[in-house]
């Protein structure tokens, strides 16, 4: 499923017979999903973020945050690694987009700071 929120799961779950494997939402630090990441999770359906680094015009902007640039320089590593580490942190899957070869090595190095 993707998009799909609190309203419309407590609506379709009672209605079928095989759960879903996964809910694919935007989810980053602007768009956090308080309520449904949990409520997703204590179904045990997978929780699988897209646009994980901004998405919907925000990714310079979440990329550049104050907040995040700060937690980022604490730790020695980007923003980006910050944001995606917070999402794995919370049990989501992410799994963000790269064709750069140095963003795609720092996007496998999630590990090495907490």
């Amino acid at each position: 499923l993707s998009n799909w929120y609190v309203d419309e799961l407590t609506e379709f779950l009672p209605q079928v017979t095989i759960m879903p494997a996964l809910v694919q939402n935007e989810i980053h630090p602007y768009y956090q999903e308080q309520d449904v990441v949990p409520f997703i999770q204590e179904k045990g359906i997978v929780v699988q973020c897209w646009y994980p680094l901004g998405g919907r015009g925000h990714t310079a902007e979440l990329l550049g945050d104050e907040t995040i640039r700060s937690i980022a320089e604490a730790h020695g590593v980007s923003s980006a690694q910050v944001i995606l580490r917070w999402d794995l942190q919370r049990g989501i899957v992410v799994i963000p987009g790269s064709s750069d070869p140095e963003h795609i090595k720092e996007n496998l190095d999630l590990f090495g700071f907490e």
